[in-house]
């Protein structure tokens, strides 16, 4: 039996054992077995957490949930059905198993449709570190949440209002299990802080948030330095203007970095490349980015948020380059997309794991800033102006203009165009300044230039 070792805490935390949440997904598995599945997967997961938000002091929500489900699917002939269910009980999982194979009985038949391949399954599974509970209450979050806040508020007598500011953590785990004889599973944790500030100065107002969020509670910044970041960075927008339509190269910080380089990974998912809906078709081998450009997919990143020892199908999980001095090396790849491809799966069914971005300079956005000499700093992005066919580019922004290497004054209403293919081209500096607050690992990120319409 391909068994995958279940990774567990020692806490009482969850409302079911590992075992128990194990035996829910074989009990799955061997009913639709019983019921002529040619083949069968599924998931039980349970979770709970904790959320909070305050606003001018005072509490706003306060929500706790536990949840927990199943999700089934099954194969029949090529035809596949799949069902969910709230309730572990015996009669609840054969009620949805056999729902699932009602519907896959009534379904077409699809050649490429069924399970991974069974010599792709995960058979060794290391621990990652991605659970740590934060025993955190609802007096001590709404503390915290108000600390931030507070904190916020007491940067500038311009910062007048604010959107909220929150706290919340949350715990979950799932096994997953299916009839190559794979069942394997894992806990893992999250937890956040975070608000936004509201600054005005005569009619004029403007906003900006920061928030921190890690596995680990410990690893997050204080509340209040998040709540300082947040109100400084609202006031630092004050007196934003419109500026000329030109030309001229554009910064991206390191939040928007990660977004902007998120179309062209997004682009090279399996699903948008064997449907044609991909302005990347056909790329690997070819040189899509500039020549400084790495990109590493890595789940095995310790505590990270997208880290994972094998995908939702059970496939062994690999480091793996992406792109490689700008040229495409890798896909994203689920089993049923490689099938349509003729190709093998990536072990990314369910998305791409951690994006590490290599930097190519020392220094973050001020050292950018000053070899980039005269452009727009991008802070803000606004609209969903990407044609993903086309890889045409056109978004509303927000940020700061840049002379003589330093900021000159706050910008607001601009639209930034181009052809991402044309622009990943012109990346000429990846900052050290990464933001590992996602999936994306990337610095601040200088285009040569870019379209820049204004006033």
């Amino acid at each position: 039996m391909l068994a995958a070792r279940l990774r567990t805490g020692s806490d009482m935390s969850f409302a079911l054992t590992t075992d128990a949440l194990r035996d829910v997904a074989l009990a799955a598995i061997e009913r639709a077995r019983r019921g002529g599945a040619d083949q069968a997967e599924a998931e039980a997961t349970q979770g709970k957490g904790l959320n909070v938000t305050v606003r001018q002091g005072e509490l706003e929500t306060l929500e706790h949930n536990v949840e927990k489900s199943l999700g089934v699917t099954v194969y029949v002939g090529g035809r596949k059905g799949n069902a969910t269910s709230g309730d572990f009980s015996p009669q609840a999982i054969a009620t949805a198993v056999d729902k699932a194979i009602t519907i896959a009985r009534h379904t077409s038949a699809d050649p490429f449709a069924g399970l991974a391949d069974a010599a792709q399954m995960a058979r060794e599974v290391p621990d990652l570190d991605l659970y740590h509970p934060w025993s955190l209450d609802a007096d001590r979050a709404i503390a915290i949440a108000q600390r931030c806040e507070a904190a916020g508020f007491a940067v500038d007598a311009r910062i007048d209002n604010s959107e909220g500011a929150s706290a919340s953590s949350n715990d979950n785990e799932f096994v997953y299990a299916n009839t190559h004889g794979f069942c394997g599973g894992y806990r893992g944790s999250s937890h956040y802080i975070g608000c936004a500030m509201v600054a005005s100065e005569g009619e004029a107002m403007e906003r900006d948030d920061w928030y921190t969020a890690a596995r680990v509670a410990e690893a997050m910044e204080d509340a209040a330095a998040v709540g300082r970041r947040a109100g400084e960075r609202a006031v630092a927008r004050l007196g934003s203007r419109k500026i000329a339509t030109q030309t001229a190269p554009v910064l991206f910080n390191p939040t928007m970095a990660a977004g902007f380089l998120g179309h062209g990974i997004n682009a090279l998912y399996g699903g948008a490349l064997y449907r044609k809906t991909s302005f990347l078709l056909d790329s690997l081998g070819q040189p899509i980015f500039a020549p400084l450009v790495d990109i590493i997919d890595d789940p095995f990143i310790h505590r990270a948020y997208a880290s994972s020892p094998f995908d939702t199908e059970g496939v062994a999980c690999e480091r793996r380059a992406i792109v490689e001095r700008g040229v495409v090396r890798g896909y994203f790849l689920s089993a049923y997309s490689a099938r349509k491809l003729g190709m093998r799966s990536t072990g990314n069914a369910g998305g791409n794991h951690n994006l590490v971005v290599a930097p190519t300079v020392a220094g973050g956005l001020d050292a950018l800033a000053r070899q980039m000499g005269r452009g727009l700093i991008v802070t803000e992005l606004m609209g969903q102006g990407v044609n993903p066919v086309t890889g045409d580019y056109s978004r509303g922004a927000a940020g700061f203009w840049v002379e003589g290497g330093a900021i000159a004054h706050p910008v607001s209403e601009v639209t930034i165009a181009g052809n991402l293919r044309e622009l990943y081209q012109r990346i000429v500096a990846i900052g050290d300044d990464v933001d590992r607050r996602g999936s994306k690992h990337v610095g601040s990120l200088l285009i040569e230039s870019m379209q820049i319409a204004g006033a």
